[in-house]
């Protein structure tokens, strides 16, 4: 046996720079009015909300489907996702051990982090151009990261989990493009696939994506499942179809 026996796959809880990224395009503005770094933001009121929802969710669980390893992105919103998540599911996690694997963390928009779309095609109209032309799966922005570059990450951290985590149920917090990475790695997607779906069905916060064991390989079992914040009466957050093909939070 050289398979997980399950994979969970959930997104940060709505960070302040989701709020904020909301915000700079329904004015019109270029850049987004934040005061943190990428890494630094935290969550939204909402997103603790969202994260303690589905940590409840978690702890309620039967016992041979509850997580067994944990793994967040070293990013403070998925971070403090996971760790509120560990504390909502309480004694019947088995209090176990956060890990931080900075593999996980989010896609790098090197000089275009902070801008919105019309920020970029007003300061950097060339990289708009090239972003068009060249496709957001395969797009590098100068000092950034292509999609392509966060699947290698993932590829990287799969064949790892596989040889330290076989058999164990692994639960990983982490971001929108990482996750989608993951889609591609596990089912083998192709590039118009991976962004219809992106475009089309954005990954919430707080959702989870649900991959079991069958014939040794992970198997898609639920993807984006919003069930846990559903039944809190926590607000169901994702971003616009825009944001998705201009930005990856």
């Amino acid at each position: 046996m050289t398979e997980l026996a399950r994979l969970q796959l959930i997104r940060h809880g709505q960070s302040i720079g989701n709020v904020a990224d909301d915000r700079a395009r329904a004015a019109g503005a270029h850049r987004l009015d934040l005061d943190y770094r990428d890494a630094d933001t935290p969550l939204s009121e909402a997103g603790v909300g969202q994260a303690r929802a589905v940590g409840a969710w978690l702890g309620e669980l039967p016992e041979e489907l509850r997580p067994t390893v944990w793994l967040t992105s070293p990013y403070r919103r998925a971070a403090d996702t996971a760790s509120l998540t560990l504390e909502a599911a309480g004694g019947a996690a088995g209090a176990p051990t956060l890990l931080t694997d900075e593999r996980l963390r989010e896609r790098d928009l090197g000089i275009l982090d902070g801008y919105t779309g019309g920020g970029i095609r007003e300061r950097y109209p060339e990289e708009a151009e090239r972003r068009d032309r060249i496709g957001k799966f395969y797009y590098r922005p100068p000092g950034g990261e292509s999609w392509t570059d966060v699947l290698l990450r993932v590829r990287y951290l799969l064949t790892d989990l596989r040889q330290q985590y076989a058999g164990e149920r692994v639960c990983v917090f982490s971001h929108q493009a990482v996750i989608m990475c993951f889609r591609v790695a596990l089912e083998r997607m192709a590039e118009h696939d991976v962004l219809t779906i992106d475009r089309e069905d954005p990954l919430p916060n707080c959702s989870v994506t649900t991959y079991r064991r069958a014939d040794d390989q992970l198997t898609l079992e639920h993807y984006a499942d919003t069930t846990a914040v559903e039944r809190a009466d926590a607000p169901t957050t994702h971003e616009t179809p825009t944001t998705q093909e201009e930005a990856a939070t």
